[in-house]
């Protein structure tokens, strides 16, 4: 049975280490500490902890405050409020001024599941990646959500890092190197590539045990960060296969697939298709009837794969 991490665990676990490794570190969330994890770290250092109630602004616009004045601030809520509801104050007083506020969400995609489209943010990793200064991150396992955490000690500038309600398939080791801006190879293919992010990731690895099993040599890249995106590999990729595939739970419009398509366009053209969710809101469901619903299991992902080496190949 594989083992699951969970990513707002990882999260919370992250935040308590290294807030007791550097004291300028602060957190600050929008009334939903149980829910984001974040109450680990105010348990531990309830001093450096400010709950600001449900003000989703005054979340983004306090945090921009306290990194003006020297301060690692992580401002967290659920990811349809902090980049849907404090859209403006993200824009205005952190991306603009290239403050370094890192701004992590959890609760993103339809795997929300019963909380239905209101809550099921589908379109956050579109709205962060188009704001300039703006660094955009998504973790394929609670270990790489660490990772990213610990990185965001010395990186400068604003980030968003998109988390998840549900537990992750565990994929990497704790000696695992994250770099932002880097992807990694989790399978090296020559038949095509799936490029994904996020709960994509694991399911991708699936599909690509399916495809094996057909006799098909798939490829799998984790993009981790979606900008800035490591073109190199895309590229790379391009050039191997001539056939990709992206998956992420996000809208097909905006999301990991666009920011893919602008890299082959511009750079090597190549046919691909995009697995996500297809320009809709979500429903209310538990998340295994959504990611179903909205095809995004491992089959749709080999299914999609195929698609693309069968037209590559003019079948």
């Amino acid at each position: 049975m594989e083992e699951l991490l969970g990513i707002r665990e990882s999260y919370g676990e992250a935040l308590a280490q290294i807030g007791a490794e550097n004291k300028d570190v602060v957190v600050l969330d929008a009334d939903l500490s149980g829910s984001t994890k974040t109450s680990l770290f105010a348990k531990k250092f309830p001093d450096r902890f400010f709950n600001m109630g449900v003000a989703e602004q005054d979340l983004m616009t306090t945090a921009a405050g306290f990194a003006a004045a020297g301060k690692i601030p992580f401002a967290s809520t659920f990811a349809i409020f902090a980049t849907g509801k404090a859209f403006e104050q993200v824009r205005q007083s952190i991306a603009y001024t290239k403050l370094n506020v890192r701004v992590v969400s959890t609760h993103s995609g339809i795997t929300v599941g019963e909380d239905g489209g209101s809550h099921q943010a589908i379109e956050d990793i579109a709205l962060m990646r188009s704001l300039p200064n703006m660094t955009v991150m998504v973790p394929a396992d609670g270990i790489e959500m660490k990772k990213m955490i610990r990185h965001m000690l010395d990186f400068k500038g604003p980030v968003y890092i998109r988390g998840a309600r549900n537990k992750y398939p565990k994929l990497f080791d704790d000696d695992y190197k994250f770099e932002v801006g880097k992807a990694v190879t989790i399978r090296e293919g020559k038949d095509a590539t799936v490029i994904a992010c996020g709960y994509m990731v694991s399911q991708s690895l699936k599909a690509c045990d399916i495809l094996k099993e057909k006799g098909y040599d798939v490829g799998l890249v984790n993009m981790s960060t979606i900008k800035p995106i490591d073109t190199g590999a895309i590229i790379h990729a391009a050039k191997v296969t001539k056939a990709i595939v992206t998956a992420d739970e996000h809208n097909v419009i905006g999301g990991l697939g666009s920011a893919v398509a602008e890299v082959l366009g511009e750079s090597s053209p190549c046919l691909m298709k995009r697995v996500g969710i297809k320009d809709i809101f979500g429903k209310s469901g538990s998340a295994g009837e959504l990611v179903k619903r909205y095809n995004l299991t491992p089959g749709d992902v080999s299914d999609a794969v195929m698609q693309v080496i069968r037209k590559r190949d003019g079948q």
